[in-house]
């Protein structure tokens, strides 16, 4: 079969030099806030809540100020002798400051416990949406990338989205009741040292949108590389057995290296520029304390304000320069947020199978008997390579049909066009008269049994795995596929026998019994029609002659595609389609193409003749 080419991160458009410029900031926080719309009540207590605690935290200087006032003027009396500290009033403004802080810190625990809440809720949606996103995806869409990367979309993007929505939303809360409120704070107090506070607001402001500016790319760029390198240690992790058998260490470590380089470039840079911005907006802020500490100093000599005022100024501008930096912080948690989600509602965007078909020309899956037309079927996996070319063939009810062909003559991409993995191009494949297109896509997909070349079997006891094919099966059930399969003896054998649980990749069983776990799978789903893709590939002669018994009586009464290399298992066949550069070539018996002496004569005495040096 011609398989569509699969560009991986070794390679291809998602490979280390692929560099995807940033996208649309505001458009993406737009989708972000619609996606937060069901939060809406929450997402408003946690505002109000931050709005209470930074105003409650922000009014504390000015109370303290008075109790510093009050300390310093009994103090001067004591010292002249005209009179004493008095500690019950102090003391009284301290408990008034402890009751404002403890508030605070009561709205901050509230509106912390509530964002949290909201963020891994969001979170926990966007993973059921792309949970959900992946069974409506077309085949096409995973043939073309690696599992690393799809998976990136749903750990590293979503916990980066969560993560960052959790900080910068309150953190922009906080900064900005903070600079509203210290702002009226300082009015209050000084409207000329407030004057002389505000002048450093243009230089933040400028530093900020400098940095914005050249760090969202990389935030971009890391995300990106992230995923690629995901999709390497996946791949080759996958494969490791594979890269040691070719010596290929070396060869994907620099690959890898490649990959990883191009990460470690983007998210330096993007860290370094988003830990620029602190030392910088300190350096800032400082020249803010000294002018204020200098015509403070002035003022309270002259005595325009108080000992108490210029403490609590002091304390005013360090919380509004604060703020400033925080924003900093925010801005570049926002563009990490940002480009997370970007790539996260890529995905959701990403084009979908159309699982329901047409309501005027649906079709009842139930009138699916096993006859199937393939009328001038053409089909290519890209538009300028077409490989199928014009395919036409009538199986009845209960035949078994095999397809041969030597590999790359569009075998597979046969069956894949039967179960809709694809549609064709041009001309039609009819179930009982009906077209394909006319079936739900999952409707149509039930009235078919499946076992592949590769094997898939997931984490869990032997039971499960069978009991995959249908899920309302009895042990016992389960337990007759497997005798039907010649299974049954060697799962007997295993610790624990069908309740042995298989690890990951299922490489705790050989490859040739996890194919008769997956034959035994397909029997117990007993579908209408069968596929077989070199079903038995991976097993020896003697047991490929038990197990084709048992299909036998499995496939009697059923109709049934066999895809074979080893023309031997295929003798028997109803009706034998030879394909060649993706037509057929010769159709019928075994018999009568051995007559013919044609091509699938040269295939099959090819497989018997004796190869001396």
């Amino acid at each position: 079969m011609a398989e569509p080419v699969r560009r991986g991160p070794m390679g291809g458009r998602h490979g280390p030099g692929a560099v995807e410029k940033p996208k649309d900031l505001t458009g993406t926080l737009r989708r972000l806030l619609n996606a937060l719309g069901k939060y809406r009540m929450a997402f408003f207590a946690v505002l109000v809540f931050a709005a209470l605690s930074t105003i409650f935290n922000i009014a504390g200087p000015k109370i303290l100020a008075k109790a510093t006032t009050a300390l310093a003027t009994g103090w001067y009396a004591m010292i002249t002798g005209t009179g004493s500290i008095d500690f019950g009033y102090i003391g009284r403004i301290l408990l008034i400051l402890l009751g404002m802080y403890l508030l605070s810190a009561g709205f901050s625990f509230v509106q912390g416990w509530l964002m949290s809440g909201m963020s891994q809720r969001l979170c926990y949606d966007f993973r059921r949406q792309i949970s959900e996103k992946i069974n409506r995806l077309p085949l096409s869409y995973f043939e073309k990338r690696t599992v690393g990367e799809v998976l990136s979309r749903i750990t590293n993007d979503i916990d980066t989205l969560g993560q960052s929505l959790n900080q910068s939303v309150t953190q922009l809360i906080t900064s900005i009741t903070t600079m509203i409120g210290v702002l009226i704070m300082m009015l209050s107090i000084s409207p000329q040292m407030t004057l002389i506070a505000i002048l450093i607001l243009p230089v933040s402001v400028i530093l900020v949108l400098l940095v914005v500016r050249f760090s969202q790319r990389y935030f971009k760029d890391q995300q990106n590389y992230l995923g690629v390198v995901n999709g390497q240690v996946e791949e080759i992790y996958s494969g490791h057995n594979v890269v040691k058998a070719f010596n290929r260490e070396e060869a994907v470590l620099e690959d890898f290296g490649k990959a990883n380089n191009r990460l470690f470039e983007s998210a330096w840079k993007s860290q370094f520029l988003s830990g620029l911005m602190m030392p910088v907006m300190t350096f800032v802020g400082n020249l803010g304390y000294v002018a204020v500490a200098v015509v403070g100093s002035i003022f309270a000599a002259r005595g325009i304000i108080t000992i108490g005022d210029i403490q609590a100024f002091i304390q005013y501008v360090k919380n509004f320069t604060q703020p400033i930096q925080q924003l900093a912080q925010v801005s570049n948690m926002l563009q990490s947020m940002a480009a997370a989600a970007e790539r996260v509602f890529e995905f959701l965007g990403e084009e979908e199978e159309d699982q329901k078909a047409d309501p005027a020309r649906r079709a009842d899956p139930a009138i699916i008997d096993g006859t199937v037309r393939f009328d001038h079927v053409k089909f290519g996996y890209t538009p300028d390579k077409t490989i199928i070319h014009d395919f036409t063939c009538d199986v009845k009810p209960g035949q078994k049909v095999a397809i041969v062909g030597p590999t790359g003559a569009g075998k597979t991409t046969m069956v894949k066009l039967l179960m809709r993995f694809y549609d064709v191009d041009s001309g039609a494949i009819l179930l009982n008269g009906h077209n394909v297109r006319d079936f739900d896509r999952s409707a149509l997909r039930e009235g078919f049994g499946m076992v592949l070349q590769d094997t898939w079997l997931f984490k869990g006891t032997i039971m499960e795995n069978i009991r995959y094919g249908r899920l309302d099966a009895t042990d016992e059930e389960v337990i007759a596929a497997a005798k039907a399969a010649h299974a049954d003896h060697f799962i007997r054998t295993l610790p624990g026998g069908y309740q042995m649980e298989l690890n990951e990749d299922a490489s705790n069983v050989s490859q040739g019994q996890k194919q008769l776990l997956t034959i035994a799978r397909a029997i117990l789903a007993d579908n209408r029609i069968l596929i077989l893709d070199e079903a038995t590939s991976s097993v020896d002669t003697r047991t490929e002659q038990r197990i084709q018994k048992a299909m036998d009586n499995l496939m009697r009464g059923r109709t049934s595609f066999v895809i074979a290399h080893r023309l031997s298992t295929i003798k028997d066949a109803d009706l034998i389609l030879v394909m060649r550069d993706g037509d057929i070539v010769e159709q019928g018996t075994h018999d009568e193409l051995l007559a013919q002496g044609g091509f699938y004569a040269d295939l099959y005495n090819s497989q018997f003749e004796d190869v001396t040096a």
